[in-house]
């Protein structure tokens, strides 16, 4: 049965919110391996400092409210971030006999290391605008100087468009994606004209990222630190690279694992995954969508559908629907499902979807959003536990009781993704900063017998009225991805608190909770990594967009037990989490060429550690009467 028929869904209309964003997904399957502590994607500025920019504006000329924008980025941005600047357009004028020149005038004035306050707005102050607009050369030169792997960004910010070109900046950016490099470029265009517009919303669509417009200097500040913030924490999917089939009979096996993929709109995709009988199978699909502005609520739906068919194509009548509602917001959408076919006998040998045997796991892209890519990424979760011969305590225990935390707060940075997800070690008081338009999440290792309960407190940060209204939400996630509890609230300021009546608890972690009454208790079956998630949105159009302080409240009870008893030993972990090895899932097709050709990083727990990739819902925005409303979903289960 869908989530959604097994939750209460209360919608609040409330004053709106305007979206200006960033992408989330970044499309390459990149190998990554989890750092010890969540690292900030290297970010690099590029300004436009053409002779254009000393046209008039609030500020004095564009070239000065460009170096306010900077300046407010600079002051708020995470102290562990990354960041470097890169300017062109300073060294000659704008005259023909100058062109040659000009078109190299490409300079970085600072590069991606570890952010320096002093060096960079010093840099920054040093500005002079006079030249030509060589951006294709200076995407090029600021992708050469960022790091030569891992996750990273480009924020370019011009007033018109390229007149040096060759190279043509929108080529230049589909080169970069062509070389497999994992870089998203984010573009604001400065009161620029149909022609500009085009062309910078070209270079971002290739590389996953997204364009935004400023139309005058007041914009382009609160633009520019919004865009330059998230893109630090962009969500970055990973997984060992495999190709579903479109039909059941040519589809690639897959062993317990995280795999990547990718899928398009209304396309159904198959992945073969072997289950022995007695064993309970685990399989998630996690879309995640790019942040886009000005997109009607009417037209801002995504579906992602789940099927699962068993000997020759059978169906098993499985039927998963997951829908986002506002999924230009950022969402990651997830599909999960705890398959339990192979534990039933087949009787007379006859069923074809009980029994161990293989099985076939499909999802469809059913409905897509207006102005989403064509493919997206999709990340898989593959799990196979066990039968066991002894499953422990029968009795689902009470929620996890919240107890205010003592003693010392202690710092911690959210994680972009559930890969890089900030531990929290135990109970206490953990803080962090949120910038407006960004989703962190943190982890919480969870063993048999013990639970959690948790809230989070979001501070006060000196802003006020509709315009600094924002849309915060907290979710929490079992080890395969499912959602366990979640609460929204508005944020205008002042300090605010999640859940507003009681904290989010789980139950104690026992194997016999999957035959509980309750979703929420039949969630939380498993010991593992569980997932907070917590988003501050985007304020209104002319919000602030002043960081918010963050502390998640947490308890986590000392209270271990066994553990079921296995009928046989996972040596390689439920979900492959502790393999050693090359981990290549096979074709079913004999002869047929490896569906994957290098393998990914995966962390190393306990045998029933689980690899998790976080996903995280949001609020709701609608229409109501002739205001832009914001239909906040708020689920609470008592």
């Amino acid at each position: 049965m869908s989530r959604i028929t097994q939750r209460f869904i209360r919608l609040t209309a409330a004053t709106a919110a305007g979206l200006l964003g960033l992408a989330v997904a970044a499309l390459p399957a990149q190998a990554q391996q989890r750092p010890d502590n969540p690292q900030y994607a290297p970010t690099m500025l590029i300004l436009d400092a053409s002779g254009s920019m000393q046209r008039p504006d609030p500020a004095g000329t564009m070239m000065d409210a460009a170096k306010n924008a900077v300046r407010n980025f600079v002051d708020s941005a995470p102290a562990e971030s990354e960041v470097g600047l890169t300017v062109y357009g300073t060294s000659t004028g704008n005259t023909e006999a100058e062109k040659t020149s000009g078109c190299r005038d490409v300079r970085v004035l600072h590069k991606p290391e570890t952010l320096d306050r002093t060096a960079l707005t010093s840099a920054v102050d040093g500005i002079k605008a006079s030249g030509w607009t060589p951006m294709g050369t200076a995407l090029h030169q600021a992708a050469e100087t960022l790091p030569k792997s891992g996750p990273r960004s480009i924020v370019l910010v011009s007033d018109g468009d390229d007149t040096c070109s060759p190279p043509e900046p929108c080529e230049v950016a589909r080169e970069l994606k062509q070389q497999g490099l994992d870089l998203i470029v984010h573009t604001i265009g400065f009161a620029v004209d149909a022609k500009a517009r085009a062309q910078l919303t070209c270079m971002a669509q290739a590389t996953g990222g997204t364009y935004s417009d400023a139309a005058d200097g007041p914009a382009l500040e609160r633009t520019l630190p919004r865009i330059s913030s998230a893109a630090l924490r962009n969500y970055h999917a990973v997984g060992i690279p495999i190709t579903g089939a479109p039909t059941y009979g040519a589809a690639p096996v897959a062993t317990p694992g995280q795999y990547l993929d990718t899928i398009g709109q209304r396309e159904k995709r198959y992945w073969a995954v072997d289950i022995p009988a007695g064993a309970t199978a685990y399989f998630s699909g996690t879309l995640s969508f790019p942040r886009l502005p000005d997109i009607a609520s009417t037209d801002d739906l995504n579906s992602l559908q789940m099927r699962v068919y068993g000997a020759d194509g059978a169906d098993c009548n499985v039927f998963e629907f997951e829908t986002s509602i506002k999924s230009s917001d950022g969402v990651a959408l997830t599909v999960a499902k705890a398959f339990d076919g192979a534990t039933k006998e087949s009787k007379g040998g006859s069923g074809k979807c009980t029994g161990g045997g293989r099985y076939y796991f499909q999802l469809t892209w059913e409905k897509a959003s207006a102005g989403v890519p064509e493919r997206l990424p999709i990340e898989l979760i593959v799990g196979i536990e066990p039968a066991v011969t002894d499953a422990g305590p029968v009795a689902i225990g009470p929620p996890t009781t919240f107890v205010e935390p003592s003693g010392t707060d202690t710092s911690v940075s959210g994680g972009s993704s559930f890969t890089v997800a900030g531990t929290l070690p135990g109970s206490g008081r953990y803080t962090d900063t949120l910038q407006p338009g960004e989703f962190v999440f943190y982890r919480v290792r969870l063993d048999w017998g013990q639970g959690l309960a948790y809230r989070v407190r979001f501070g006060a940060n000196g802003s006020r009225g509709l315009d600094n209204l924002s849309n915060i939400r907290t979710s929490l996630y079992n080890p395969i991805r499912e959602e366990i509890d979640s609460d929204f609230a508005s944020y205008t300021g002042t300090e605010g608190l999640l859940p507003t009546n009681k904290a989010i608890a789980t139950v104690p972690i026992r194997y016999n909770n999957r035959k509980a009454e309750q979703l929420e208790s039949r969630r939380v079956a498993g010991a593992g990594w569980y997932y907070i998630a917590v988003k501050l949105g985007s304020t209104f159009g002319k919000g602030e967009n002043r960081p918010v302080p963050v502390q998640v409240e947490l308890t986590v009870t000392d209270t271990e037990e066994s553990g079921p008893k296995y009928a046989s030993t996972i040596g390689d972990g439920v979900f492959g989490e502790n393999s050693t090895g090359v981990k290549t899932p096979t074709s079913r097709a004999p002869g047929a060429a490896p569906a994957v050709a290098e393998s990914r990083a995966s962390e190393s727990n306990s045998s029933t550690g689980l690899i998790v990739i976080t996903v995280i819902g949001v609020g709701v925005i609608g229409v109501a009467g002739v205001l832009i409303g914001w239909l906040v979903a708020r689920r609470r289960r008592g």
